[in-house]
């Protein structure tokens, strides 16, 4: 394909990708209800302990929220439509015989993709609770609306999106770019990039957060080292049988 081809099948899966996450922002408008109290929880946790209540600061600010909430949630419930155009586009950097891996990337991104966001999902109230903490006995805790929801959901979307690392670690070894051998040779620096950005997502002071979060990540990583490795040796296999036999 040339850069000119190349850029119109950008655009094309663009608004594939742009279309199934507003239809699922639509879709999340209608799930606002069933998620707040989900969403709330945590407050009414730490209200318990002292005086805590999610407040909004501005005449539009529940509308901001609802709005927030959707297209988050939208983002989340169309991961299948938006991972596989991403996919799609990269397909023509495969061979006949490379192609056929895609929907196995397709199906295991997007399981990884919501257990990441539901990982960040579940560690979001401990994180919350643990903050509240610190607060002085007897004193009040006043959380601004858009920005409690602002933490929460960019802590599920990076979390799942983060998730999808071993996926195309694994791609790219398959397109020939990186291998097994490359991408183990960085583990070092891996593990201290995934360091840097759970400490970077979670409180400084929650390190249990950090590791819970962390954990995974590094597993999933080595578990992307294991699969390039396999398929290096398949294709180091293939290509000697393909060789001519020297006398």
């Amino acid at each position: 394909m040339t850069l000119g081809q190349h850029l119109v099948e950008l655009r094309k899966r663009l608004f594939r990708a742009a279309a199934g996450v507003i239809l699922g922002a639509i879709a999340g408008w209608f799930l606002y209800d069933p998620l707040w109290p989900v969403l709330e929880a945590p407050i009414k946790q730490v209200a318990k302990n002292h005086q805590a209540i999610i407040n909004f600061t501005s005449i539009t600010g529940a509308f901001d929220v609802h709005m927030q909430i959707a297209l988050v949630a939208g983002f989340v419930v169309s991961s299948p439509v938006w991972l596989y155009q991403i996919f799609a586009f990269l397909v023509p950097g495969l061979t006949s015989r490379e192609k056929r891996y895609v929907l196995g990337f397709v199906f295991t991104a997007i399981p990884l993709f919501l257990i990441g966001s539901a990982t960040g999902f579940l560690v979001f109230p401990h994180m919350v609770e643990l903050m509240a903490s610190f607060v002085p006995e007897g004193s009040a805790s006043f959380y601004d609306a858009t920005y409690y929801l602002d933490f929460v959901l960019k802590l599920v979307i990076v979390v799942g999106i983060a998730f999808e690392l071993p996926v195309f670690l694994v791609l790219l070894n398959f397109m020939g770019i990186l291998t097994a051998k490359q991408i183990l040779k960085g583990w070092r620096w891996a593990i201290l990039a995934i360091t840097v950005f759970t400490a970077i997502a979670t409180p400084a002071a929650d390190v249990a957060s950090m590791l819970l979060l962390a954990a995974p990540m590094v597993v999933l990583y080595f578990g992307s080292v294991g699969v390039a490795f396999l398929h290096d040796r398949a294709a180091a296999r293939r290509a000697s049988q393909l060789d001519p036999v020297v006398a």
